[in-house]
């Protein structure tokens, strides 16, 4: 269902809309904190020895990346909440999952050293994502359009995963 067709919600007024806000973007970068958990110990370390394809970025690129990432997941998601609606609930659990595997993929590659393991899951990440923007899309297509970066940059993480799994093997 696309906006033109999807009646507007109601507006919802006072601070309530700006909370719920501050809580998906609360949610998402703590995800991302999560994620960090397993990451940033192992940068310097194991994930240093790995041969790595001549395109893979500077490490410093990831972090900015993945905040400006899990920034718009956290707009599109509340946009989602706040339209609410017919499937929206079942949009929202997709997100949900969908975060629950990338932190899964931080900890399996860096934390765990399993970058074939990772390539697995990385994969079902992917899918996941895709569902999620589908549905994000069918609840309103900014929210949707707002992953389209992430489900972008993923699937440049998935051909890395599997180049520095292959180049280590």
């Amino acid at each position: 269902m696309n906006e033109a067709s999807h009646p507007k919600a109601p507006a919802l007024h006072g601070p309530r809309p700006w909370i719920a806000l501050v809580f998906f973007l609360a949610v998402c970068l703590g995800a991302g904190g999560l994620g960090a958990i397993a990451t940033t110990p192992e940068i310097q370390g194991w994930y240093q020895s790995l041969a790595k394809p001549t395109w893979n970025p500077p490490s410093g690129i990831f972090g900015p990346v993945w905040t400006t990432l899990f920034v718009l997941m956290a707009i599109a998601a509340w946009r989602v909440w706040r339209r609410g609606g017919p499937g929206a609930r079942g949009a929202l659990t997709l997100f949900a999952a969908q975060l629950a595997l990338n932190v899964g993929w931080s900890w399996v590659f860096f934390a765990w050293h399993r970058p074939g393991w990772a390539v697995l899951e990385i994969v079902v990440l992917w899918a996941v994502i895709l569902a999620t923007l589908v549905a994000f899309f069918r609840q309103e297509r900014l929210a949707g359009w707002l992953l389209v970066p992430y489900l972008a940059w993923v699937s440049f993480a998935a051909v890395l995963n599997f180049t520095i799994w292959r180049l280590n093997t």
